[in-house]
Order: C-alpha cells, then structure tokens, then sequence
C-alpha cells in the first residue's frame, strides 16, 4: 500500500513540475513529458483537466469557436483509410453522392444561426480534380453572396497550384489531418504517406491560409505513439486541432476495435492541450460515442476551445442546441464571427 501511495504522489508531481512550464510561460510540453502525462493514473485525471483548463484559459481566453461541416462530395474515395466508411475499397453503407450549390448554402445558412463562425465544405477524395475544384468555386461565390461566416475546406492533397486557387477563393483555413503518429501511419493507411500530408500542409501554410491538423485517436496506436503524435503536431504549430475519437464503422478494417476508454481519451485532451497551449483545439468526431454528455463538459472544462456542432460526414453528432446550451450554462462566449476574420 505505501509503495502504491508513493508511485501516485510521484506521478502527482509530474503535475507540478510541468506547471510553471505551460501556465506561466506558455511552453508546450515534449514528447517525453506528453507520455508522463498520458501515463498518470486515474486519481490525477481531475487535477490533470483542472490544470489543462487553466492553461486553455491563459493562452486562448474564454471563447470557444464553433464551426459545422458539410459533405460535398460523400464515399466513393480510392484511398484506403482503415477508419474511413467512404472509401470505395471497403464494404461498407456509404455510397458516393454529390451535393449541389443550393444545398450548400442552405447547410452554410442552418451552420451559421446556430452561431457558428466555421463552416467547412469537405469531400471524400485522394485530391480534387478539376470538377470539384469548380463545385468548390462556385459554393463559396454563393455562400458569400449569401452568409457571413468564414470558409474553410477539406478536400485532400493538394497541388501547389490547387492551394493557390483556394486561397484565392477566400479560404480561411484548410483542413488536412495527419491522423496519427508518422510511425503508426503505415498501419492506417497505405496508398499514401504521411509526407505526403504534410508537404500539403506545407503548401497551405506558405500561402497564408490557416493551417488545421489534427486526427483520430483509439485506431490501435500505443501511448507512446500518441505521444508521438502531440509531438509531430506541436512541430507543425498548426492555427487549429480537431481531435477525433475512433468510432468503429462496419465495413472498414477497423469496424471491430473498441472505442477508446473515456478516461484515455480526456488525459489525451489534457495532454494535447498541454503540449498544444496556444491551439485552438477543437472536439470533433467519435466523441460521443467515446465520452458521452458528461464528456462534453469534463471535455471543455480540460483544454477544448472549439467544437463542431451537429452531424459530422457521416456519423451523427451531438444536436446543435445541446452544445451551445452547454457553452451558455458554463459561461462560455461563442467566438464572435468579426474576430475569426
């Protein structure tokens, strides 16, 4: 029992010792201190979120950022992403379909009075070609004929000319996940690379646009591969993070694993936020299924400055309402649509 009790205190301190670090001065932690992090025991969660919501507080303030997401091109992609239920190599539900200019608008209308500041047009493809290029031109001219909100997209690998082209158009931010770890990224994907990711980040950065990046946690990585990952992403000092939990989908290679437990996924909160201080760092996909209602609040009150309302691509969300309800009971500001621009 004392030698129980004296591991505890240590990790406990791990706490401390990390405090003045990220709090005062607003250094992100390593990789090696991400992994002591992840590793703490249950009993330091509480004071692990405490700490992560303080430091969420200093650096990035009160607001959160709210943004929908719309699917303008759905399944049928030739990539073979193991968590993916669009992909056309997997037996699953998802069908390829494509939605059209007027529907755009109308999702772009719905995102924006829930008071979202966000709204991003995503498709499921390897990279746009040059029909979805000229979709993707001809739904921004009309949402902002139409909505004040910012515009975001996600449609992929990009070429430099392609990247060019969208910021052209008025994108506010690309989106471009690297997933997971680069030493795990082989056992997700294999019909394209992790640098391949990257050098389209590169390229999204290098034209002015805000860079988002983030990924899926719970897809069989090890503690030291998430780590890893909150490492890599810390390098890149990308402007958002959307950290999704793994919600199994029938059909893909990953339909079988088991969600990540909730108390993992909120010390990978923290720690991201621990390793990320100055992020905006936004709760995604699969959360629901992973942390439930009760998850959305520990979520916001351990280091989540952002959220995505409503459905995602295609696994249901939480409803719109809830969350902005949520923000309202725990006094939290919606990020003002003038600030985002």
């Amino acid at each position: 029992m004392a030698d129980s009790r004296r591991v505890t205190t240590t990790q406990f301190a791990i706490l401390d010792s990390i405090r003045s670090q990220v709090l005062d001065e607003g250094v992100g932690l390593s990789e090696e201190q991400v992994l002591d992090v992840l590793r703490l025991p249950d009993e330091a969660l509480e004071p692990l979120l405490e700490l992560a919501h303080e430091v969420r507080m200093r650096w990035c303030g009160p607001e959160v950022e709210v943004e929908g997401i719309i699917s303008l091109k759905t399944g049928g992609c030739p990539e073979d992403c193991h968590f993916c239920s669009q992909s056309g190599l997997f037996d699953s539900p998802v069908r390829s379909a494509w939605l059209d200019v007027p529907s755009l608008v109308e999702a772009a209308k719905q995102t924006a009075k829930t008071g979202a500041t966000e709204f991003c047009i995503v498709a499921a493809v390897r990279g746009p070609n040059e029909r979805l290029m000229a979709q993707v031109a001809a739904g921004i001219a009309a949402i902002k004929d139409e909505v004040d909100i910012n515009i975001a997209c996600s449609l992929g690998m990009l070429t430099p000319e392609q990247v060019d082209q969208l910021a052209a158009m008025g994108v506010h931010r690309y989106n471009h996940n690297l997933e997971t770890a680069r030493s795990h990224f082989p056992n997700v994907v294999t019909t394209h690379t992790w640098e391949e990711r990257w050098e389209t980040l590169s390229l999204v950065r290098e034209a002015g646009m805000e860079v988002c990046c983030g990924g899926i946690l719970g897809m069989g990585e090890s503690m030291e591969q998430r780590a890893e990952f909150a490492g890599q992403l810390a390098a890149l000092t990308p402007d958002e993070v959307p950290l999704n939990f793994l919600n199994p989908r029938p059909g893909t290679p990953f339909g079988d694993l088991e969600p990540l437990d909730a108390r993992d996924a909120l010390r990978a909160v923290a720690a991201f936020r621990l390793a990320l201080p100055r992020t905006v760092l936004r709760f995604a996909g699969g959360r629901e299924i992973t942390l439930g209602d009760l998850g959305a609040r520990q979520g916001l009150l351990g280091g989540i400055n952002a959220v995505i309302v409503g459905n995602y691509l295609t696994t249901l969300g939480r409803p719109a309402e809830s969350d902005i309800d949520l923000l309202g009971e725990l006094q939290m500001p919606i990020k003002a649509l003038s600030e985002t621009i």
